[in-house]
């Protein structure tokens, strides 16, 4: 009864950790295909110096990598790999709950840092640079996708008015892209934090099989030794 428990701990945790490794995949790829495609500067050069694209690198890299120690640990029942995925799976939680609480607690600064990183791009687009042409078509993209002409009204762009800031009937469109990214933001908030919730739940449920695998195998003598 245990030894089929054990079997049936150990096929679970291979099958979730070979799902974590796609999913590993397809973050490592997305962030490959938007450094190559997506111009964060062009709208916020102040948050682009952060380069969502590099972070979407990382982590890829980071979700392959765990995951990858976690199904060869249960796959052969290493306890070496299974202690090293436990310790792994820990600290991404402590990180993530960090800047959960970071981003909570300095929300409002945020705001500000967004609005003037906005104000700078738009003024960028606005100016004689070499570079006009691309940071107009992420300006226009963005006002066209949310329905929105300017950082706070079309008044940001003087007298020079694009023509993405106008709807089908011709008209300029009266909201600001900031007010629209708040409420985007605001809508979203409640799907972003229970994703959050569920990935902490998925976590500690990893480094619950890990641990329990880890136990059966050290009291069975079975696996490698550290």
């Amino acid at each position: 009864m245990a030894q089929g428990c054990l079997k049936c701990l150990k096929y679970t945790m291979c099958f979730a950790n070979f799902l974590c490794f796609l999913c590993g995949v397809a973050v490592l790829s997305f962030g490959i295909y938007m450094m190559v495609d997506f111009r964060m500067a062009a709208l916020t050069p102040t948050l682009a110096r952060f380069n969502l694209a590099n972070m979407l690198l990382v982590s890829g890299i980071v979700i392959t990598c765990v995951s990858f120690l976690g199904f060869l640990g249960a796959l052969k029942e290493n306890r070496c790999l299974l202690l090293t995925f436990f310790l792994l799976l820990f600290l991404l939680m402590l990180v993530e709950l960090t800047v959960a609480c970071l981003l909570l607690m300095y929300e409002s600064e945020i705001g500000k840092m967004v609005d003037e990183d906005l104000k700078k791009g738009l003024e960028k687009a606005k100016g004689e640079t070499s570079n006009t042409t691309d940071v107009m078509s992420e300006w226009d993209l963005l006002q066209v996708q949310l329905d929105c002409c300017g950082v706070h009204n079309a008044s940001d762009w003087g007298e020079n008015v694009p023509p993405s800031c106008k709807n089908k009937s011709s008209q300029i469109r009266e909201k600001g892209c900031l007010i629209k990214l708040k409420n985007m933001f605001e809508d979203n908030f409640l799907t972003t934090g229970i994703s959050v919730i569920v990935l902490c739940i998925i976590e500690v449920l990893g480094m619950c099989f890990a641990m329990t695998l880890f136990c059966h195998i050290s009291r069975s003598g079975l696996g490698y030794k550290l």
